[in-house]
């Protein structure tokens, strides 16, 4: 089956270069999920069926490079709190819901962000032991832990809406004997690798020695990186309580190696230069949410310093519980006004370069660039296709960074998975979409008898 696209405002993202790839008058053919070609002008090929998108904008679907899916069902709560106190509100709801639950939400939050344009995400699933609240910035790590199929249930929900993913898992060290902690997450590897590898696009860890109180958690997961080929993301240097604490735990994932096996640091906004500086000579990259830390209070990431430092860079939504709408225009728009605040410059964070970050940036440091992140001859046909006109914005003076700063939601018409329709104008063209809907809208009925009201 093929689809020639024609008459777009191509935005391509090239790998190897800083320009956007912008086309005025694009078209691009795409053959059995991939794109096989992209020109200019009067197309020199032909394909079963076209899409003339009339001057609307053709770009690569968003990349999310830290994404929590499950979430989708719990988005207004601990408005008042930091992250810890959120994670109270939030992870202490979903302690009480069942795979099933689990699968539904994890669905519901992947076909959202389909419907707001984003078509791959690196996705943190709940993990088997359930949530503790921190105390000075500690926990205890002997919460109970759940089975496997709390674990499974979740990537399903992921297949099942048709979003690219690449799964990550906790690894909770602080259960059981060193073969259990590595069999429970072999068996967790081994479910995700068993699914169609065009949409599982790779297994990785959540990484969680900020979280635990193990003083081996480190080299836990760098024998596992090895071990299972596997990648590794850790919340890290998030929040702004116990800042000190959090700063003395950079050392253990150093000393264990994990900064050479490409360790992915998902938030690192309490940094020291010393810290980034490490980081960045011992090949680690990070992951940026910009609308999370600024719900959460978090702070604001040194991104361009990072980048100036040649640290690799993407971008997340992070989740449905502290972005609440799943909009990664306003993600961006929040980056380089975030920026720009801070450090009084506004080279400090163009449209472009916030463009790049959060579709082939996000793609690159989750290792995935080769499939998805930029449109190109080879990759999926991943696309969104956005109208200026719908609602108009006026003249495009500066297409690209039009894009980046005028469009929104309201602008998207169409999101495109391997070149097959997965959502018109907001509306999801999954079966399963209604089901999800009123299955996430049971959860407050279900949950709420179990463990009182979340704040």
């Amino acid at each position: 089956m093929s689809l020639l696209v024609t008459h777009a405002r191509l935005i391509t993202i090239p790998a190897g270069t800083a320009d956007p790839g912008y086309i005025e008058d694009g078209w691009m053919l795409i053959e059995d999920g991939r794109i096989a070609a992209i020109g200019s002008g009067t197309p020199d090929a032909a394909a079963d069926e076209t899409l003339d998108v009339a001057g609307a904008f053709v770009a690569p679907g968003f990349v999310s490079s830290h994404s929590h899916l499950f979430t989708s069902g719990l988005r207004g709560l601990g408005v008042a709190d930091t992250l810890y106190g959120w994670c109270d509100a939030m992870l202490g709801t979903t302690a009480h819901m069942t795979p099933e639950q689990l699968y539904w939400s994890t669905l519901h939050g992947s076909l959202d962000f389909l419907s707001n344009g984003v078509t791959t995400a690196y996705n943190f699933t709940d993990p088997l032991q359930a949530w503790e609240s921190m105390v000075d910035g500690k926990r205890t790590g002997t919460a109970g832990i759940r089975g496997l199929e709390y674990h499974y249930r979740q990537p399903d929900g992921t297949l099942d809406a048709g979003i690219r993913f690449v799964d990550a898992s906790g690894m909770d060290v602080t259960v059981g004997s060193s073969d259990e902690v590595f069999d429970r997450f072999a068996a967790e590897v081994a479910h995700t690798r068993a699914m169609d590898a065009d949409f599982a696009l790779g297994s990785s860890i959540m990484g969680q020695v900020q979280w635990s109180p193990h003083p081996e958690a480190a080299e836990f997961e760098v024998e596992a990186m090895r071990r299972y080929g596997v990648t590794n993301q850790a919340h890290f240097l998030e929040s702004p309580e116990a800042v000190e604490h959090q700063q003395s735990k950079f050392a253990l994932y150093r000393d264990a190696g994990a900064l050479g096996l490409g360790l992915m640091f998902g938030h690192f906004i309490q940094t020291t230069p010393e810290i980034i500086a490490e980081s960045v000579a011992g090949g680690a990259s990070m992951s940026w949410q910009p609308a999370s830390n600024g719900r959460l209070a978090s702070g604001v990431a040194l991104v361009p310093e990072m980048l100036e430092m040649g640290m690799k860079v993407g971008v997340g939504l992070d989740d449905q519980a502290c972005t609440d709408v799943s909009d990664p225009w306003q993600n961006m728009r929040m980056g380089i006004y975030m920026q720009r605040a801070r450090t009084k410059d506004p080279l400090s964070m163009m449209p472009e370069l916030m463009l790049r970050l959060h579709t082939l940036g996000g793609a690159e440091i989750m290792g995935v660039d080769d499939r998805v992140g930029s449109l190109e001859v080879g990759k999926f046909a991943d696309f969104v296709v956005v109208d200026p006109r719908m609602p108009d914005v006026g003249p495009l003076w500066h297409p690209v960074r039009s894009y980046v700063l005028a469009m929104s939601p309201r602008n998207l018409k169409a999101v495109y998975v391997g070149g097959r329709l997965v959502s018109e104008n907001g509306v999801s063209t999954n079966p399963l979409a209604a089901e999800a809907s009123a299955k996430v809208h049971e959860l407050p009925a279900a949950v709420i008898p179990l463990r009182g009201h979340p704040h």
